[in-house]
């Protein structure tokens, strides 16, 4: 069982950047960030294999957000630069035990309660 606890979320600009966290109780090969907007379906966003060299990303966030891990603290991070209003959403870290980390949901075993980011244009 892996218990992971997201923050950093908050109120920002458009154009600003954030720095989200996702700290895990215990060691995961896998971890992912998904997000989720009112009334929208949850989407993948970005994520890492275990030792980090290996990322992915939607489409959508190529080029502005950027994952990586710090194993020694058993944290994942997403750096969200340029922010825009469509970013605005519930983020959620996720954990699983594959390999290669999946882009979709059921890939992932741990979630996090979400931390919200909010963009105000």
């Amino acid at each position: 069982q892996v218990q992971l606890v997201e923050s950093g979320g908050g109120l920002v600009q458009a154009g600003d950047s954030l720095r989200l966290s996702c700290a895990a109780s215990g060691r995961a090969f896998s971890m992912g960030w998904f997000r989720q907007a009112p009334g929208k379906e949850r989407e993948f966003v970005a994520a890492i294999n275990w030792n980090a060299r290996n990322t992915y990303y939607a489409d959508s966030v190529k080029g502005r957000f950027d994952i990586s891990r710090d194993n020694a603290k058993n944290t994942v991070y997403l750096q969200i630069n340029s922010l825009k209003p469509e970013d605005a959403a519930v983020y959620y870290c996720a954990a699983g035990g594959a390999i290669v980390p999946g882009t979709t949901a059921n890939a992932y075993d741990y979630w996090g309660q979400g931390t919200q980011v909010t963009v105000s244009s």
